[in-house]
């Protein structure tokens, strides 16, 4: 029976998605604080000649209506897959909706069957918006990486630790993971709630794990001249670090989705046990022992703070960035580098090099240093694209400027002045490529992009002939056309946050 719902279902995803108000389904990107925006009057209000509300077949579909605005919000934000528990909860419940729509006895009368038809359309739009988000490629992308993450930190960290050696925690370790959380940045959601929110979770765990590996403690030794009940202090909180050590894997087995039986709770009173064995702990005044208590102390509580992610990611203020006053400013200092990109341009066209806002410019990098990123790696990667953007201004009109004060001498080596001959294309194309809003796919895209790998091939066929300053300038060219094709490709490259 089910199965025959879920036929019918594809069968009408040709249908235009409407609620019983009558109204269209937006599938849940209408949001008011992670919920989408229901409306409250009966199905029928909107009808000019309303049917009996008491008919029998009315009051069902009044039922179904009020089951499907409770679960409506649930799928809209649901950001799991097919495979769990919450999914296979949700499309039970519609699949069962559905049946119920369709038993619903109409007596053959149009105004029923309309009613009808609008409660099975929405009922059908919430089960088609559930499976597509479940199965949609930035999900399974998402879902990749994390199983990447996850493969990583059993080998490195969790395993290792299971065993009782010792966790392999080194700069390949860590390069690894940050890899990993850019390329999460870098899946697209289409605005899609449920994909945002996906890709914040996973992010959000990653990030943890990172903190927790890089802000370890190291075991300490101390080699003061201290009393016996000085060292025993010390011997104590060596034992409580190993303690930590052992936490610490569990933790990063919890955020990865590797622990087994352990929870949140359980670990978090075996930490609240370690404080109060520090606590009680004599140190004899010492201070050096003290700080070195202090430091673990730190360590613990950084761990404690991680403990609180089971709910981490159900705030849409949080995954759905474009509310993030960083974001806003950083937009906001976009939308400013855009205002003077369009005059830099216009008057360079005239030949009128005197507009020269570098001043402004600079302070809008002052500026974006100071955003407050909160360690979230979307709003890291744009604030990195915002300096990109201002840094790519500020080039154009520093070599427009050198390009202008070029006054070549008569013993100027012809290497040299091939260079520059190179350079002065490059600004050329680098005015263009500032003025470009396209995609990739676009021919202007492909002219400038050729454009540029041709002058990066007429400056490998520079040769110095020994001539150092030629050297210094090619190398400095070089480098100059590859941020200008970097930077090309990142405006086409449909990054969001």
């Amino acid at each position: 029976m089910r199965r025959a719902a879920r036929r019918r279902t594809r069968s009408r995803t040709q249908r235009p998605e409407t609620s019983l108000f009558g109204k269209p389904f937006d599938g849940g990107k209408r949001m008011d604080h992670g919920g989408p925006q229901q409306q409250q009057h009966h199905p029928m209000e909107q009808q000019h000649q309303p049917y009996n509300p008491q008919h029998p077949a009315m009051m069902r579909l009044y039922e179904v209506q009020k089951e499907v605005a409770s679960l409506g919000p649930q799928v809209c934000t649901f950001s799991g897959l097919q495979n769990d528990r919450d999914y296979k909860r949700l499309e039970r419940e519609l699949t069962r909706l559905l049946l119920e729509v369709d038993q619903v006895d109409t007596e053959g009368k149009p105004e029923l069957q309309g009613a009808r038809k609008r409660a099975a359309q929405e009922v059908e739009g919430l089960l088609r918006y559930l499976e597509e988000n479940a199965t949609h490629p930035s999900r399974v992308a998402i879902e990749q990486l994390s199983n990447e993450a996850r493969q990583l930190v059993d080998e490195r960290v969790v395993a290792p630790q299971r065993a009782g050696g010792v966790a392999e925690i080194n700069d390949e370790l860590v390069d690894a993971l940050q890899e990993i959380v850019l390329r999460l940045t870098q899946v697209k959601t289409e605005g899609r709630v449920p994909l945002r929110k996906a890709r914040y979770r996973a992010l959000t765990r990653l990030c943890a794990v990172q903190d927790v590996i890089e802000g370890r403690t190291q075991q300490q030794t101390l080699s003061l001249p201290l009393s016996g009940d000085t060292h025993e202090a010390v011997h104590c909180i060596n034992q409580v670090m190993v303690k930590v050590s052992v936490a610490r894997s569990q933790l990063v087995a919890l955020l990865m989705g590797l622990s087994g039986r352990d929870s949140c709770a359980h670990l978090s009173r075996i930490l609240t046990e370690m404080q109060v064995e520090l606590d009680a702990l004599d140190v004899s005044g010492n201070a050096a022992i003290r700080n070195y208590r202090k430091q673990v102390v730190e360590e613990i509580n950084g761990l404690l703070k991680h403990l609180d992610l089971e709910g981490e990611g159900d705030d849409t203020r949080r995954y759905d960035l474009a509310q993030n006053n960083s974001i806003r400013e950083i937009e906001a200092v976009r939308a400013h580098v855009s205002h003077l990109r369009e005059g830099i341009l216009r008057h360079c066209a005239m030949g009128d090099l005197g507009f020269r806002p570098k001043a402004e410019l600079q302070g809008m990098l002052t500026h974006l240093d100071q955003v407050d990123t909160a360690k979230n790696p979307c709003i890291r990667e744009a604030r990195r694209r915002a300096v990109v953007e201002v840094q790519a201004v500020i080039t154009f009109l520093d070599l427009r400027e050198a390009l202008a004060r070029r006054q070549p001498g008569p013993n100027e080596h012809p290497s040299h002045r091939a260079v520059w001959l190179v350079l002065g294309s490059l600004s050329d194309l680098q005015a263009q490529v500032l003025g470009f809003d396209g995609k990739r796919v676009d021919k202007s895209y492909m002219m400038l992009e050729e454009l540029l790998t041709k002058q990066l091939l007429a400056l490998d066929a520079v040769d110095p002939l020994g001539d150092e300053t030629t050297k210094v300038a090619r190398k400095q060219a070089v480098k100059f056309a590859q941020n200008i094709l970097n930077y090309l490709d990142m405006k086409t490259d449909e990054w969001e946050y």
